[in-house]
């Protein structure tokens, strides 16, 4: 069964932004991701008080893989470059498939 990341991020300092951006793709890649949208023209519907500044949704061959991959230390190393300079919801989620 698949698993899906989906994920609103509000930047707040672009430039220390760019430090997680440079490293996220490393942990993704390792666990087989495949972007399937990003986004920064989001329309909300309900629930949000704003949009947020961008949006991506990823895709992995299992919702234990989008876990593992969540939770691995390359993972975890470019998400401490992105505290501080944005706020995350992420949500990791199993497939239909």
């Amino acid at each position: 069964m698949k698993g899906y990341w989906v994920a609103f991020v509000d930047v707040h300092d672009k430039d220390q932004y760019q430090n997680y951006l440079d490293l996220a793709p490393e942990a993704l890649k390792k666990y087989g991701a495949t972007m399937l949208s990003r986004g920064e023209e989001v329309t909300t519907i309900e629930g949000f008080s704003k949009a947020p500044d961008r949006a991506v949704v990823f895709e992995f061959e299992s919702y234990e893989k989008a876990l593992a991959c969540y939770r691995s230390p390359e993972y975890q190393h470019a998400r401490q470059q992105r505290e501080g300079c944005s706020f995350a919801h992420i949500l990791i989620m199993k497939g239909l498939n």
